[in-house]
């Protein structure tokens, strides 16, 4: 089957070792099966991999690729769920030993991807493939960060650091459709205004003074705006944060947080009960994802490449090979 692999890593040339071409179909230990991919979206995750973080390399090559949507062996319309592990206290988030598909099974850019029976939720008809691909990494993470994590109701203001990726742009429409009141923040002129047409009510350049502070932050930058998220909240606010691409290191500034009281809460992925209850929100609200682009698989370096120089706003999604190639 055709897949998009990672055959070696790279810290300073990442693409270098994206590789496109012929993969063994998956092989399914018991209690998996496969599904045939429609369409499956691009993550920073991927990129990273291609990085060398994360993933050891007596696994190479392994295919690339977290999200996916397509049709099981019954013929079903689904979503995968791309947590392998273990429920603790019913979430799966919290096994230790818990992995993301590419980073011990093979992922979902290929043809066909094998995963856990359980880890399947049923698309809804109201959302394309392309539509429901993007939804397991960044917009469940986004999900769980605003619904589960934040601790607010409706009505309380949330700064969400950074619009333009994938959970940035997923945290603005949710936030919004939750009765949020959503600000942002981008170094882009261009990405501030596109976070006021997806549903902020504010867009501010990084580090800017706000109106008054919020309730809360989602934070996912990391060390370059980590003083800004801090000082931005107001007494007894809560920063919510799932990811430092910008570096994991900032100072803590300790007596920030405790004279104000300030909580800072760690959130990763989401349960696959997450996911379904995501998909079910989507259909209810009519909210959809932010899709920069969709090529077909066979063009993945493309999207690759688009990623690692930062120009895109919301998803990529590939979709199956084209027929003949």
């Amino acid at each position: 089957m055709f897949a998009v692999t990672c055959t070696r890593t790279d810290p300073d040339n990442p693409l270098a070792g994206l590789t496109l071409g012929e993969h063994p179909e998956p092989k399914l230990p018991d209690g998996w099966t496969t599904v045939t991919v429609k369409a499956a979206a691009l993550n920073h995750h991927d990129l990273w991999t291609l990085k060398g973080v994360g993933i050891r390399q007596d696994r190479l090559p392994i295919v690339l690729g977290c999200d996916a949507a397509g049709v099981d062996e019954d013929g079903n319309e689904v979503i995968v769920h791309s947590v392998i592990g273990t429920p603790v206290q019913g979430d799966e988030t919290l096994d230790p030993k818990r992995s993301l598909l590419s980073e011990v099974h093979d992922g979902t850019f290929a043809e066909k991807v094998g995963v856990p029976r359980g880890n399947l939720v049923p698309k809804p008809a109201a959302l394309s493939f392309e539509e429901a691909a993007c939804l397991p990494t960044a917009w469940l993470t986004a999900y769980r960060m605003l619904f589960e994590k934040a601790g607010l109701e409706p009505g309380s203001t949330v700064l969400v650091q950074g619009a333009g990726g994938g959970v940035a742009t997923a945290l603005i429409a949710l936030g919004r459709a939750g009765g949020y009141r959503v600000w942002a923040t981008s170094r882009s002129e261009e990405k501030r205004a596109r976070a006021l047409e997806l549903g902020a009510d504010q867009a501010f350049a990084p580090g800017a003074r706000l109106p008054e502070r919020v309730d809360a932050v989602m934070e996912t930058v990391g060390q370059a705006t980590w003083d800004h998220s801090l000082k931005s909240l107001r007494p007894g606010g809560r920063i919510v944060v799932s990811g430092a691409t910008s570096g994991a290191v900032p100072p803590a500034d300790l007596n920030r947080v405790f004279f104000l009281q300030l909580s800072v809460v760690g959130s990763t992925m989401g349960t696959r009960d997450q996911l379904g209850r995501l998909a079910t929100f989507l259909e209810q609200t009519g909210v959809r994802p932010v899709i920069d682009r969709v090529m077909p698989l066979t063009q993945a370096a493309d999207g690759f490449a688009a990623m690692h120089e930062g120009e895109i706003f919301g998803k990529i999604v590939f979709t199956e090979p084209a027929a003949g190639r």
